[in-house]
């Protein structure tokens, strides 16, 4: 993409600092985003809201489940009773479904995600009994391994289209920009 995503422009701010308006719900505690590649010029570039937390994985190299790790870290010790995990690569997901998302875990969900037309999308939420499993997983798998792992008590909720459109390309970034 030329650079980090989470500096790609949408409307008038950055995809992280989108995203992180985006999951800051009502039920939501803390926003945390976990940075790695370019940290220091995403930190500075990003125009995040006020009250973000910015976590620093040095690892990003190990792949995504590092970053998870890293949030994990953040989140316990918050003592918090789960997490959303969103990747900065999917930001258009209405803020609905990030409600729909957070009120399965508030309802007792131990792992709770977004489905579009029969497809799993984002956010993926995880109670604090889950994460375990996400330490655990091997990393070419990540979250999903939990998924499977727990299928029996994945709860979905509905999503809209946008939990599904991820951006890998230039032309999926301009599908995207275009929305």
């Amino acid at each position: 993409m030329g650079g980090p995503k989470a500096l790609l422009p949408i409307g008038d701010t950055s995809f992280l600092a989108h995203i992180c308006s985006l999951v800051a719900r009502p039920r939501v505690a803390a926003v945390v985003a976990v940075i790695g590649a370019e940290a220091e010029r995403v930190r500075a570039e990003a125009r995040l809201p006020e009250g973000v937390v910015v976590v620093e994985n040095e690892i990003w190299r190990e792949g995504m489940l590092s970053s998870v790790w890293c949030g994990l870290d953040e989140a316990e010790s918050r003592g918090a009773d789960g997490i959303l995990l969103h990747p900065v690569d999917h930001p258009v997901i209405a803020s609905e479904t990030v409600d729909r998302v957070v009120t399965a875990l508030h309802q007792g969900a131990l792992v709770a995600v977004p489905v579009h037309g029969g497809r799993r999308g984002h956010p993926g939420g995880f109670s604090r009994d889950a994460f375990g499993s996400l330490r655990a997983a091997p990393a070419n798998l990540g979250a999903r391994a939990v998924l499977a792992e727990h299928r029996t008590r994945v709860v979905e909720v509905e999503g809209d289209a946008g939990c599904l459109l991820g951006v890998n390309t230039p032309a999926d970034y301009r599908r995207v920009a275009g929305r």
